[in-house]
Parts: structure tokens; sequence; C-alpha cells
């Protein structure tokens, strides 16, 4: 997962010119975000190119979301943000990615994926890093659905 595409005109709104842009999504994967190391922000045109050390694949994962859930932001591309492959005795989490869109819960989203409306908890704690209220989120929003 090196490049991933968001909504463009959604999300945090972070910067009012494209030469702040860069310098205030690093800023933010910052207080966002721990086991990330030499982070680098490049943005160009709605394309966000991150670059850098992340402790594992989900920080990784997290960083990517961050970063494309940026009033702003169209395109992450993340072919340099580097992350230690997952051990072969811990399988990978499986996940999907899901787009919020208009009228969407996350108690709907937990009934569609797992059944049960209460299974909300578990989205939520997959994206805290992007959702800060599970009744604050919006369309256009882009989360991490976990599967097992």
């Amino acid at each position: 997962m090196s490049l991933l595409e968001f909504v463009k005109n959604v999300g945090d709104r972070l910067f009012e010119t494209d030469a702040e842009a860069a310098e205030n999504i690093r800023n933010h994967l910052d207080i966002k975000l721990t086991g990330l190391t030499n982070l680098g922000v490049v943005y160009d045109d709605g394309v966000a190119t991150l670059s850098g050390d992340c402790e594992n694949q989900a920080v990784k994962a997290k960083a990517i979301l961050i970063a494309g859930n940026v009033d702003g932001v169209r395109t992450v591309v993340a072919d340099d943000l580097n992350a230690p492959q997952p051990k072969e005795t811990a399988p990978e989490p499986k996940e999907e990615y899901y787009t919020i869109v208009s009228g969407d819960t996350l108690g709907a989203i937990a009934k569609r994926y797992y059944g049960n409306a209460y299974d909300y908890t578990k989205i939520f704690a997959a994206n805290r890093e992007v959702i800060s209220d599970p009744d604050k989120i919006y369309p256009g929003q882009k989360i991490r659905i976990p599967l097992d």
C-alpha cells in the first residue's frame, strides 16, 4: 500500500496555501502519531508524498490515513515510507478501507461488517488517529475496518 486515493476537499483543514501544506501535514502527523521517525513530507497539487521510517506496518497505514484525511490531499504516495515486514509468526491483521458516505454511522458500518452495531468500538479503536469522536465522522473520510 504505497499509494492511496482520497476525497480532496474533506478532512482536517490544515493549510490555506500549497506553500504551507507540507510543513503543516508533517506537524499534524508528529502530533497524531508515534512510531514515525525521519519524517519527510512533500506536497504538490493535492499529492502528499511521505518518507521516513515506521516502527511497523500499522504505523505506516495510520500515517497514510492521517495524511489522506487532510482537506486538500487527494493522493498519498508512501513509496519511501519504510516499515519492517511483519514476522512470519505474527499474521498481518486483515483490514479493509471504507469511505464514509452521507448518513453513515459507525454503528451502521459495524452492523454491515460484523452483524452487530455495538461493535462500532472496534472500528473506532482502529481509527483513533483519524476519528476523535465516534459521533463525528464525515462523508469522504476514509477509515480502516479491521476484519479479524
